[in-house]
């Protein structure tokens, strides 16, 4: 298995500076990562960083408490989608879910995804399963894989509950074969990583990038 591959190299710390996103993008360069994950200020150096190499950039909307008001979520994307974004990683309205009101999260998702399609560019649902119920997950499945989003991902890194294998297998049980799944918070090892994959995820968001490859190297 080619780990780096799978993983979504990520600095989104609110401290983050421009050095950490150079070294992030001369990193993902070298091991050939899937894409980094940026906070919106820096979209546009990691494009220019990443620019000539296979490496995509992504970035959050709404993130991480995914509260923000439609408009600004629908503005967030457009303004990343300029900057050179290729993937964009949007946290749902999860007070609307915990008030019942999937009205809402329709309309949320209604509003963002032509943008997105119009673009070419790729969506991926944070629905934060660590504070979710099974019912809630599998509601989430039914409803963004109507809407037809590329990736479902478990969670910001930023809830008291990451990814786990459970909430993957669950997802992956509930949604088509052609929406993959991103798991991400607290993914430290490489032994997890895999654990992950072999669950059903197609990508791998962490900090940890470097010590999973290597402990992979490790063990190859």
């Amino acid at each position: 298995m080619n780990i780096a591959s799978y993983i979504d190299h990520t600095v989104l710390k609110p401290t983050t500076l421009v050095a950490d996103v150079e070294k992030l993008c001369a990193e993902a360069i070298q091991h050939q990562f899937a894409a980094v994950c940026v906070p919106p200020l820096f979209v546009k150096k990691a494009a220019g960083l990443l620019a000539g190499s296979s490496v995509k950039v992504a970035t959050v909307i709404g993130f991480p408490f995914g509260y923000s008001a439609i408009e600004a979520k629908v503005a967030e994307t457009v303004l990343a989608i300029v900057d050179g974004a290729d993937e964009l990683d949007l946290v749902i309205n999860i007070s609307a879910l915990k008030n019942n009101d999937w009205q809402f999260l329709a309309g949320e998702i209604n509003a963002i995804l032509p943008i997105v399609r119009k673009a070419g560019k790729v969506i991926k649902i944070i629905i934060e399963s660590g504070v979710l119920t099974d019912e809630e997950i599998i509601k989430c499945c039914d409803l963004y894989g109507a809407a037809g989003v590329d990736f479902m991902k478990t969670s910001t890194g930023y809830a008291e509950k990451g990814a786990t294998v459970e909430a993957v297998k669950l997802l992956r049980k509930h949604l088509s074969e052609k929406i993959q799944i991103k798991a991400s918070g607290g993914i430290k090892t490489y032994t997890f990583a895999k654990q992950l994959i072999d669950a059903g995820a197609t990508r791998i968001g962490c900090s940890s990038s470097i010590q999973i490859v290597n402990e992979a190297a490790g063990q190859n």
